[in-house]
């Protein structure tokens, strides 16, 4: 018999008591901001952890959604909009860390067609807008630390098509979706060729190792400093790549190759560090690289782990394989 694991259970209590502390309302309306409402009770029967999990997920926003109440530029059907926010990332920590893939991308798709469902029955309430928004800036914004591109794409693919988008939006959100499905979660990674500064010609697919951590890096980028040091000072890490059980292919995809070409000196021996001569990358929009650094975790058939993860998350990973 499995528990529902504690740290699902710690991001949930968030939701239950966000909104506990005492808040009023702003000056310009006499309504008074409700508690986002407490997270959904997992019936008895339902004992097995990841069953829990996705019980909560499906129930998350009924409670929310099952009534129309005041909304302004700071309250969100009668809650304030932080707390609403602040549920939208606990609702995302429990599809990412308590859920499987499959469910958790179902788990988005049916979450926007209960938005659309209650705008439908709301046109003046700022539910829908406000959520398109803020789950738009927890999954897909470059610097969230919960992005997740598998968890956006059915949520983007259903805004491309929604009535409550308008049309313009609607073709903005097709383009999104069109990218969030490359490279997905447990398919085999595209291939391409990338050169060393030695001028020796490389491809992804004939990278020989159990693991292989797709690295696409600026020369002097702070944050990619961030992430040699972290895969350089780890023994654990560290010790992965100079067994070659790790593989670290290092890639430059932009223009200035004099700046890289001096800059790549400063790359570590065992890795593989090149740039793509072709712009294949850029041109051809073979990856989604959307910011610099991005990270991409393969095994050893070159299908995704993670993709364009937030680098705590793959290192930690990496540190714990076995």
């Amino acid at each position: 018999m499995k528990k529902i694991p504690g740290y699902i259970l710690a991001a949930v209590l968030v939701v239950l008591y966000a909104g506990c502390g005492e808040k009023k309302a702003s000056q310009d309306t006499a309504f008074h901001p409700v508690p986002f409402p407490a997270a959904p009770k997992v019936p008895s029967l339902i004992t097995d952890g990841v069953e829990a999990n996705e019980y909560v997920a499906t129930h998350f926003w009924d409670a929310f959604l099952e009534k129309n109440l005041p909304c302004d530029t700071n309250i969100v059907n009668g809650v304030l909009a932080e707390d609403v926010e602040n549920a939208v990332g606990t609702y995302v920590a429990v599809l990412e860390q308590g859920c499987g893939l499959d469910f958790a991308r179902k788990a988005m798709g049916d979450f926007l067609g209960s938005l659309e469902r209650f705008q439908a029955s709301d046109t003046a309430s700022n539910v829908f807008s406000f959520l398109e928004k803020t789950v738009a800036k927890y999954l897909y914004d470059p610097n969230s630390p919960v992005r997740s591109e598998d968890l956006y794409l059915p949520f983007a693919a259903g805004l491309s098509s929604s009535p409550f988008v308008p049309e313009g939006m609607r073709q903005a959100y097709a383009h999104d979706a069109k990218m969030c499905s490359l490279n997905q979660t447990g398919t085999v990674a595209a291939d391409f060729s990338f050169t060393d500064l030695s001028g020796r010609r490389h491809s992804l697919h004939a990278v020989k190792a159990a693991y292989t951590l797709l690295f696409f890096s600026n020369p002097g980028c702070p944050a990619c400093k961030e992430i040699i040091d972290g895969l350089t000072t780890d023994p654990n890490i560290a010790g992965k790549v100079d067994s070659g059980k790790l593989a670290v292919v290092n890639v430059y995809i932009d223009s200035d190759l004099d700046e890289w070409r001096e800059y790549a000196v400063n790359y570590p021996e065992s890795w593989l560090s090149g740039y793509d001569q072709s712009y294949t990358i850029r041109t051809d929009v073979t990856y989604n690289v959307r910011a610099i650094p991005s990270l991409y975790l393969l095994d050893e058939g070159k299908r995704v782990i993670m993709k364009d993860a937030p680098s705590d998350k793959v290192l930690s990973y990496i540190a714990n394989i076995e």
